[in-house]
């Protein structure tokens, strides 16, 4: 409820029994600005508003808050009748123009009112749902036709576009790919016995419903039922094999783990060969069954790639784009601990490959490669980390054992991150300076806001609230209001100007505006102030 009218507020507030018919009085403002900022808070279904009141009138607060929130309901109850007013009202699709005085009873029959037009909607907006449901129930019998179809014959890539477009699916990819779920029904965990046929066919949808929702969270939608297994059709346009791979396993490897945390069972997934055209699903499929077949060798509970274990298979230990964003992020943005954690994971990936030692060291390169590029994209002065006469790459080659190569690249990320995280403390506490000396210098322009700040320096509005108020604890608006009030008061204290005359020179447009805000702040008002002092 909006009005500069206390007692118009209170009265309203007071007469009527709000709960009693469904409704809750989520708050009041005395005027526009006031009711924005309330309204961008609380997000109401019905606000009820006067038009005259300071600082903000009804029509521009509603101009506003159309904009923030579009569906809001409009009862404007004011005791002005004219004509310009209602010609405005009806643009911003106001609800309701009454005209004061009006009874409780009278009001509460048009809030029931609008009530039931809110009521309607709602209902309408979940009979479109329901319908949008029913429809999507009705596709999966003729999706897992189709895709049963992609993985047991050829079908031309025409007809494949087809039929995707027919049944909205999307297979767009530049690589591709098929993996195979596979419940290990002979290694259930001893506290998960299944007792029947039932139960069985239970577990499998309930593992298919979890394949789904981490799919789903890792773009793959295309998941099916086939011949008791649960079959993946991956589609990928990343166009780096490399990536490809490593999301693919990544994903698969989250799916084996949320199916045993959940379910308290045990699953070995298949991957099938990496293919670049969309017809060739079906060789990706064929041998995703044969992965799995190598369980027998390798132990169940595990993805297993068929080019890891086939002769064609690629290079074991890839140091890949991924990976390398991975030690980046760690370096600039982690904990000691985590990056710990990572390298631990990679050298981990490392002592357990079967490569060449070439392969080892080109394995190595790329991890200090990604941690110098990490410097480097900082402005790390290397000379000033580890001495003007140290040559990195000389020390990793003179290094004959794995565990001091990890204590090696330890001890470089970790100085590293030190200096990066050193340098961003003091630039952040910087940037703040200069943002206070802006305010300064610009407080007398009215105009002033978050944005001309933000331009001036470079940043983002959302980045440089938070490391404002991290450094100063007050945000923009409360630092900016602080130094004008200061300097109003000096200026009141030490000059006979005019209030209004002051209002302008500290960076208010309206006086009115200045005195609300001057008495805000120290509880009197600027010719009280002037008085007392």
């Amino acid at each position: 409820m909006v009005d500069d009218e206390i007692e118009m507020r209170k009265g309203i507030a007071k007469k009527i029994e709000w709960s009693k018919f469904g409704f809750n009085l989520a708050g009041e403002a005395e005027n526009g600005r006031e009711a924005l900022e309330l309204a961008e808070k609380i997000i109401p279904d019905i606000v009820i508003t006067d038009i005259k009141m300071p600082f903000m009138d009804g029509i521009k607060f509603l101009e506003k808050l159309r904009k923030s929130i579009a569906d809001v309901k409009v009862v404007i109850l004011t005791g002005f009748d004219e004509f310009e007013y209602a010609k405005e009202a009806i643009k911003l699709n106001v609800d309701e123009y009454v005209l004061k005085p009006i009874s409780a009873n009278d009001l509460i029959q048009i809030l029931l009112k609008l009530k039931r037009q809110l009521d309607e909607e709602i209902a309408q907006k979940e009979n479109i749902e329901a319908l949008k449901n029913h429809y999507v129930r009705s596709m999966p019998i003729l999706k897992e036709k189709f895709f049963s179809s992609l993985i047991t014959n050829k079908m031309f890539k025409s007809d494949i576009e087809e039929k995707c477009r027919s049944y909205n699916i999307n297979l767009e990819g530049i690589y591709y790919t098929v993996a195979v779920v596979n419940i290990d029904e002979n290694k259930l965990l001893k506290y998960r016995k299944i007792r029947n046929l039932e139960e069985s066919e239970i577990m499998k949808y309930a593992v298919l419903n979890i394949v789904n929702e981490v799919g789903y969270k890792h773009g793959i939608n295309s998941t099916f039922m086939h011949n008791d297994k649960i079959v993946l059709l991956i589609s990928k346009l990343i166009d780096k094999r490399e990536v490809v791979i490593s999301d693919v396993l990544v994903t698969l490897e989250e799916i084996r783990q949320s199916i045993e945390k959940y379910l308290k069972i045990t699953v070995t997934i298949g991957l099938g060969t990496i293919e670049n055209d969309v017809t060739m699903l079906q060789e990706s499929f064929r041998n995703a069954i044969t992965a799995l077949d190598y369980r027998l060798i390798l132990g169940s509970n595990r993805v297993i790639w068929i080019e890891d274990i086939e002769p064609n298979s690629k290079d074991k230990i890839i140091f890949d784009e991924s990976m390398e964003h991975y030690l980046e992020s760690s370096i600039k943005v982690g904990t000691k601990n985590e990056l710990s954690l990572v390298l631990d994971e990679m050298f981990h990936k490392l002592s357990d490959g079967k490569a060449s030692f070439k392969d080892y060291q080109v394995y190595l390169l790329g991890m200090l490669t990604s941690i110098l590029k990490a410097a480097q994209s900082s402005n790390v002065d290397l000379a000033e980390v580890f001495g003007k006469n140290i040559n990195i790459f000389v020390e990793l080659y003179e290094l004959t054992d794995l565990i001091h190569v990890i204590e090696w690249f330890k001890n470089i990320a970790f100085k590293i991150m030190n200096y990066i995280a050193q340098n961003r403390k003091d630039s952040l506490k910087f940037m703040v300076e200069k943002a206070q000396d802006y305010i300064r210098e610009n407080y007398k322009d009215s105009d002033i806001n978050i944005n001309d700040i933000c331009t001036y320096l470079h940043i983002s509005q959302t980045y440089f609230s938070l490391i404002f108020k991290r450094e100063t604890k007050t945000t923009f608006i409360n630092y900016l209001t602080a130094i004008r009030m200061e300097e109003a008061k000096k200026l009141l204290k030490t000059t006979d100007m005019k209030t209004l005359v002051i209002a302008r020179l500290v960076g208010y447009s309206e006086p009115n505006y200045f005195s609300y805000c001057f008495k805000k702040f120290f509880c009197m008002s600027p010719s009280e102030y002037r008085n007392k002092n």
